[in-house]
């Protein structure tokens, strides 16, 4: 049997891929922003941060804060007809 090559980051060189301007030191105000139970996110990857890093799948879509987990948070997301539960660090957040 032939195993697949290839894990979550597969295909994703010019999905994660930072423009010329956004690349550099991130803001710490990244790290820190807070969301409160309800709020509307869309997930935009910070592509050197691997920490809570979601699947490629979820990439730009908008979801809704279920709750905290450690330092990440639960986002409630659509995905096709079933709703999904993505663990997400906050640095890939944006508030919607």
């Amino acid at each position: 049997m032939v195993t697949r090559t290839g894990g979550a980051r597969r295909k994703t060189r010019s999905k994660f891929r930072k423009t010329r301007s956004d690349r550099g030191k991130i803001s710490i105000r990244k790290y820190l922003q807070q969301f409160k139970e309800g709020d509307k996110i869309l997930l935009k990857l910070e592509p050197s941060v691997h920490k809570g890093m979601y699947f490629r799948r979820f990439h730009a879509k908008t979801g809704v804060v279920k709750g905290k987990r450690g330092t990440c948070y639960e986002i409630d997301i659509k995905d096709g007809k079933k709703e999904k539960t993505v663990v997400v660090h906050p640095v890939h957040l944006i508030k919607h």
